[in-house]
């Protein structure tokens, strides 16, 4: 049974002195226990309040044996929680009345006078049985809303470039605590990634991860998808929810897009941090909450704090270690395996064969300067994948924007491409040839050079 509180339960029975005896008996073994007199009772009662069982007389009105009225209250029970426990009693037992009793979801059957130790002994057992029952719907909560927030995909981080290696580092350094991380980048560099690997690393990777895109809802609406609300809390609230933060105990909650969260909503949220228990709406007792707290933003926090649309206490609590994600025009060295890892995710979907990338496709995708990182690099492989009728990406598999220089006209128009041909075989000739050099001149990296050097066939002496 469970160790946070002692087990409640509903005593009903329409005789006080039977109701008294039961009271005296169960506050002895360590029971509190409530009690109800009619079958409108219990059910008001089970709905204002949660028990761990019930015990239940079958006959409420006075010299009736047929055990009716206690069978069509055990129905109503069960439609409304089939994990309660409910032992029914009566001291017009029969075999007959147990079974059907039993058939309509009694989990036992009480004769009276009852044996005290056999009363006490039947209440711990169903009571176990009830709470082991009520996690594993719990458990099963908590997976559907893991498939439904956070899919069912394994972590891939592909960081092959200089840019990328301080973000394995912190991942491999941090990843094992229990550190609140904020992670910050521009759109589409791929935060929600580094959030899975930081969960996967840590001691609670068996443990369910959730991500919550904190400006995805309406205030009204997210604040009871975050905190769970119980039955009744507002119109259509018509059973309890989890709600996220609950669904993500003992694991990982991920909050994307943290600088959406309203005012009101972050005093809430900084509450369940500092307290380590949540408040379900419509509800007044906190239930305790065991969460790692990763979020992202592309929004400057340190900035808003200082507008004061952000809490600055909350900030404190959220960035105990902070993980800057480059863009993807950083990550030069990432683009290419990057692509085709999307091009296999793409093949597997659709269980065809990868497509290749040729090295003219190649040299474009380097050469863009990829505005929206690496969602957008995402959306362009399927895209390629989708047009492509080979076996192999070409130039013209890629989207229009892409087939474009660095300059953003058209690389097929001669005139352009004679004039970058000549300004870059100046700044070659001024800096002697030397391609680094050139490259400062010129503003860009040595890889983009050579690429460059290649495709517009430019030779290194002589190249005018």
């Amino acid at each position: 049974m469970s160790k946070d509180h002692p087990p409640v339960v509903l005593l009903a029975d329409d005789q006080g002195d039977v109701i008294e005896a039961l009271r005296l008996l169960l506050k002895g073994e360590g029971f509190q226990s409530d009690a109800a007199s009619s079958p409108a009772g219990v059910l008001a009662a089970i709905e204002s309040r949660d028990y761990d069982a019930v015990l239940m007389d079958l006959n409420y009105t006075r010299d009736t044996t047929s055990g009716k009225e206690g069978m069509d209250l055990l129905a109503k029970i069960t439609a409304i929680d089939a994990t309660l426990p409910v032992i029914v009693m009566t001291a017009w037992g029969s075999l007959e009345l147990a079974v059907e009793a039993m058939r309509r979801g009694a989990r036992d059957f009480i004769q009276k006078p009852w044996e005290n130790e056999r009363l006490v002994s039947v209440l711990r057992t169903q009571i176990s049985l009830g709470q082991a029952l009520r996690q594993g719907q719990r458990l099963e909560a908590e997976n559907r809303m893991l498939r439904q927030v956070a899919g069912d995909g394994g972590v891939t981080v592909i960081a092959e470039s200089p840019a990328m290696r301080p973000v394995l580092d912190v991942i491999a350094r941090v990843g094992p605590s229990d550190a609140n991380v904020l992670i910050t980048g521009e759109h589409g560099t791929g935060k929600g990634v580094v959030a899975a690997a930081l969960h996967a690393a840590s001691r609670r990777a068996s443990r369910p991860v959730v991500t919550v895109n904190t400006g995805g809802l309406p205030e009204g609406v997210f604040e009871s998808e975050l905190f769970g609300h119980v039955k009744g809390a507002f119109t259509g609230a018509n059973r309890d929810s989890l709600g996220f933060i609950r669904a993500a105990n003992g694991g990982t909650l991920f909050l994307d897009e943290i600088g959406e969260l309203t005012p009101q909503l972050q005093a809430k949220f900084l509450r369940v941090l500092q307290e380590k228990c949540v408040v379900p709406v419509g509800d007044f007792r906190p239930q305790p909450v065991d969460i790692r707290v990763l979020s992202a933003t592309n929004r400057p926090l340190d900035a808003m704090v200082r507008e004061g649309t952000f809490r600055q206490d909350l900030y404190f609590r959220l960035n105990v270690v902070v993980l800057q994600l480059p863009p993807l025009r950083e990550r030069e060295g990432d683009i290419i395996p990057l692509a085709e890892h999307f091009l296999k995710t793409q093949a597997d979907l659709y269980n065809e064969q990868v497509k290749t990338i040729s090295p003219e496709a190649g040299m474009l995708l380097q050469d863009y300067t990829w505005p929206g990182n690496v969602r957008e690099l995402s959306n362009v492989m399927e895209h390629a994948h989708v047009i492509a009728a080979g076996p192999q990406v070409t130039v013209a598999d890629l989207p229009p924007r892409l087939q474009t220089s660095a300059e953003g006209e058209a690389i097929d128009d001669m005139s352009l491409q004679e004039m970058e041909r000549s300004t870059i075989a100046k700044a070659l000739k001024k800096a002697n040839y030397n391609k680094a050099a050139a490259a400062r001149l010129l503003g860009i990296n040595i890889q983009r050079l050579n690429r460059r050097i290649i495709r517009l066939g430019i030779r290194l002496h002589g190249a005018e």
